[in-house]
Order: structure tokens, then sequence, then C-alpha cells
């Protein structure tokens, strides 16, 4: 599995290796003996005071665009939220009013099933003796006694226009309502894109600013860098010109033998300024090499002659080995050839005493004897 670092964790790594280097720079300079001071270090001290806060600066300025960036999108979330609400608001109000203007309980087919006022609006069973609701088993109402058959055709026919009538005013109020909806809503959504455009104007303004903020200071850092970096140089070599200087006028360099007599006595010397020996020690030193050499040749030598009278035994002994296995080899084919000659000697007496027996027999048996032993056999 692949671990994510989180961003605690590379602050974390960030500021140990920020450590770990100014741990590394401060031993390079404590045990380096060109810039090796003695107290307090200055220079060193306001670097630092001035680099702590140009980091400072820098989470300021860090810090100071996550707010923006935070904050621009809260109100991006309030925005949206209450476009949310507000559409939620006026979809609701709308079906209410829909309900409310062509959903009501009277235009309901079965509402007079359900009428509470069913029983006062209810009319007697018979109110005169043209009551269109008397039935045929009631014999309250024979057939051909419809008197208000005109007048029933025209309160049917009036009804029925001002059903109509009310079905396309309904109709039209509903579309009116519709319609300024719609026109709400869209002039809401114009209202909240507006917005959103200035919000994101706004946005790409801070972005803008945070980036020009960000190039300036790396541009003075670059800068400041870049003149650290040469007043180091400049006076690395000037430190490298005073050392080179001292170390050409010193004994070091200069090979003083004097420098090397120890004060015990003229036998001994100093070590560290120690610049060699004398050619009488050096000329003794090459005789005893010279004479080492020449016996490590002779050793030598003896060494290659021993070598070659063992070699010459191998050679020797491999040359009388290799005979002696050629002589092994020329009587084991000897032998091999003597045992197959046998061996077919053998062969041949077994083959001609064979047939002769088989002679033998054939002859000595009778004709008769011979096709009844045949007969015997078939049955």
């Amino acid at each position: 599995m692949y671990k994510l670092d989180l961003p605690k964790d590379l602050a974390m790594a960030a500021t140990l290796e920020l450590r770990r280097n100014r741990e590394i720079e401060r031993q390079n300079r404590i045990f380096n003996s060109k810039v090796r001071i003695i107290g307090v270090d200055k220079e060193a001290l306001d670097y630092q005071v001035k680099e702590r806060k140009i980091n400072e600066e820098t989470d300021a300025h860090v810090h100071e665009a996550y707010a923006k960036d935070l904050i621009r999108n809260e109100k991006i979330a309030c925005l949206l939220d209450e476009r949310q609400k507000n559409d939620s608001r006026t979809l609701n109000k709308a079906v209410e009013e829909f309900r409310q203007c062509s959903q009501k309980p009277e235009s309901r087919r079965e509402f007079h099933l359900n009428d509470p006022q069913m029983l006062k609006k209810d009319l007697p069973a018979r109110i005169s003796d043209h009551d269109p609701r008397l039935s045929v088993s009631g014999v309250q109402k024979l057939v051909g006694e419809d008197l208000n058959q005109q007048e029933r055709h025209r309160m049917q026919q009036e009804q029925l226009r001002e059903w109509s009538l009310q079905q396309q005013e309904e109709l039209h109020r509903a579309r009116e309502e519709h319609t300024c909806a719609e026109e709400l809503y869209n002039k809401r959504r114009v209202e909240l894109d507006n917005r959103a455009v200035e919000l994101q104007k706004i946005e790409e303004e801070t972005r803008r600013a945070v980036t020009v903020a960000t190039k300036d200071f790396n541009l003075a850092k670059a800068a400041e860098t870049r003149e650290k970096q040469k007043l180091e140089k400049q006076q690395e070599e000037e430190d490298n010109l005073v050392e080179i200087s001292n170390l050409i006028q010193g004994d070091l360099l200069s090979e003083n033998p004097d420098q090397a007599v120890s004060v015990f006595g003229p036998h001994r010397v100093v070590p560290d300024r120690w610049k060699g020996m004398r050619p009488e020690q050096l000329k003794e030193i090459t005789h005893f090499q010279l004479q080492q050499v020449q016996e490590n040749m002779r050793s030598k030598e003896r060494e290659q002659l021993c070598d070659l009278e063992w070699k010459q035994q191998r050679v020797d002994a491999a040359r009388k080995a290799l005979l002696l296995e050629r002589q092994q080899a020329r009587l084991e084919r000897e032998l091999r050839r003597a045992l197959d000659n046998t061996n077919k000697q053998l062969s041949e007496a077994h083959r001609a005493q064979k047939q002769y027996l088989e002679k033998e027999v054939f002859t000595n048996i009778p004709e008769d004897g011979y096709f009844a032993q045949f007969n015997t056999t078939s049955r």
C-alpha cells in the first residue's frame, strides 16, 4: 500500500531538514579554522533574525491568502444555499397556489360523497310532482310526466356555459401565475449569476495580488541570495589568498630542515616538522633495498628451478600413466578378441550339434507312425 504524506507530515519533515542543515552549517563554521572566531557571531545572528522575519512575513501572506480563499468559498456557499432555498420556496408556493386555485375539493367528482354539508343540502324524497329525483320504483312519478324538460335543458346549458367560463378563467389565471413565477425566477437567477461573476472577479484580483506579492518576494529573495553568495565567494577568495600567502611564506612549504631539529638532541627530530632524511640515510636505504632485490631475485630463481623439476616429474608421471593405460587397453582388446573367438567357436559347435540331432530324429521316425502321430495331434 502507498502511504500518502499529509501536509502536517511534510511540514514536520521540512522543519527537521532545516534544523539538520543549520546544525551542519554550524559544525562547518565551528570546526573550520578559516572562519572560526571567538565570541558571538553578530553577522550570523543578524542573518538569523532577518531570515526569521522573512519567514514570518511569508507565513502571514500565506495565512492571509488562505483566509481570503476561505471567506470567498463561504460566501459562494451561502449564496448557493440561499438560491436553493428561494427556488424551493417559490416552487412550493406555486404548487400550493395551484392546488388552491385548480384542485379545490368542490371540483372533484366524488365530492358529493364526502361533503360535510351533504345532509343540510339534501332534499326531501319529493318536493313536487315534477321532482326529477323521483324513481320508477317509488311510483312518485310516471313515464310521460316530465313537464320541466325545457327549463331543465336551459338550466343545464347555462350550467355548462358557466363551468366552461370558470375553467377558462382558472386556466388563464394559472398561466399568468406561471409566467410571473418564471419571470421572478429568471430575475433572481440573473442577480445570482451577476453576484457570482462579481465574486469571481474579486477572486481573480485577489489571486493576482497574491501572485504579484509572491513574485516580488521571490525576486527579492533571489537578489538577496545572489548578493549573499557573492559576498561569501569574495570572503572565501580573500581567505584563500591569505592562507596561500601564509603557507608559501611559512616553513611548511619552504621545507626548512632546521625546523625539524629537536631540543632533546641531534639524533631526535620533531615528527610534524620533519621534511625527510639526509642523502646519506637515503643512500644507505637504497643500498639495503638493492640487496633485498638481489636476494629476492635469487630466491625466485631457486623457486623457478624447483618448479621446473616438479613440472618435469609430473610430466614423466603423466607419460608413464598414459603408457600404462594404453597397455591395459591393448590387453583388454586382446582379451575381448579372444573371448569373441571362443564364443564364436562355441556357437558354431552348438549350431552343428543341433543340426545333427534334428537330422537323426527325422531319419529314425517311420512314415506310418509319423502320420498317425500327426492325426493324433490334430485330434
